[in-house]
């Protein structure tokens, strides 16, 4: 079924969870992969800081900055226009003061022009962070599971909830951020059956990322889903193969220029005759 994108909002993916219809996220971080994402039937965008790695060759998230955000999200907001779009706020954004949540939350909103943002955890301090940028009337999608600002404390990018205590944690975060408010959670990198168990609990939608067939929607790296990308975690499924594609094209095109080959007659400007 196509999708109207230009009318989709936040009431929108509570009635696509209630219908049972699977919500479909992708990952963008320029205006020339946002106008693909909005060409196609994709519900949502997410201008994740995954861009520090993914984009800018950083080993994690943690060096991603409100201005790095910013600055991706507006390039994807000019080439997807009507397409709802989730902004991160990358590390240390929300953590120290709510002021500087509700300040940075406002800039990915006024500048990057997004729809709604995007924050790490449920510890009872990211809840306080949630409330404050809901009382700005900026609207929250919570993240819980494998948290990426989190790896230094995670020991490496690793499976969590799979201990009954850490079962249990990630189900009372779960409830506690859709009291606060979110409008939708992420659920990344928990077993099936704890994914399962968060999507039937809870009224929001959950989408998930390496959580299962259960969650109400999916989220992939755009370059991973095209097979543009080294780093392949096991929940990912690549729909393409452009690393090969690319690396193709280019070698071909340093072949015809080395045998003299292009610019052909067809490439090259002549003068107007008199």
């Amino acid at each position: 079924m196509m999708t109207n994108k230009s009318s989709l909002n936040v009431h929108s993916f509570l009635k696509m969870k209630e219908a049972g219809t699977k919500i479909t996220m992708v990952t963008a971080y320029d205006a020339s992969m946002a106008r693909c994402v909005e060409a196609s039937e994709v519900d949502m965008i997410l201008v994740g800081d995954s861009l520090g790695m993914v984009v800018l060759g950083y080993p994690n998230t943690l060096k991603v900055t409100v201005d790095d955000i910013v600055y991706h999200s507006a390039a994807v907001r000019r080439g997807a226009p009507n397409t709802f779009v989730v902004s991160d706020l990358p590390y240390m954004s929300y953590h120290l003061s709510l002021e500087e949540a509700q300040a940075n939350a406002a800039e990915l909103v006024i500048q990057g022009n997004c729809d709604a943002v995007k924050l790490e955890g449920g510890s009872h301090r990211r809840i306080e962070a949630v409330r404050a940028i809901l009382d700005c009337e900026i609207p929250v999608c919570g993240h819980i599971g494998l948290t990426p600002q989190s790896v230094n404390k995670f020991g490496g990018f690793k499976i969590q909830g799979k201990t009954k205590e850490a079962h249990a944690e990630l189900i009372r975060q779960a409830l506690a951020l859709e009291e606060a408010g979110v409008f939708m959670l992420v659920l990344e990198g928990i077993p099936e059956g704890l994914g399962r168990e968060i999507s039937q609990e809870l009224k929001i939608p959950t989408i998930g990322i390496g959580a299962g067939r259960f969650t109400d929607g999916q989220v992939l790296v755009y370059h991973d889903l095209l097979g543009h990308s080294t780093l392949m975690p096991k929940f990912v499924k690549s729909y393409a193969t452009l690393d090969e594609e690319i690396t193709g094209a280019l070698k071909h095109y340093h072949h015809e220029v080395r045998q003299g080959l292009f610019p052909g007659v067809e490439h090259v400007y002549f003068p107007v005759e008199e």
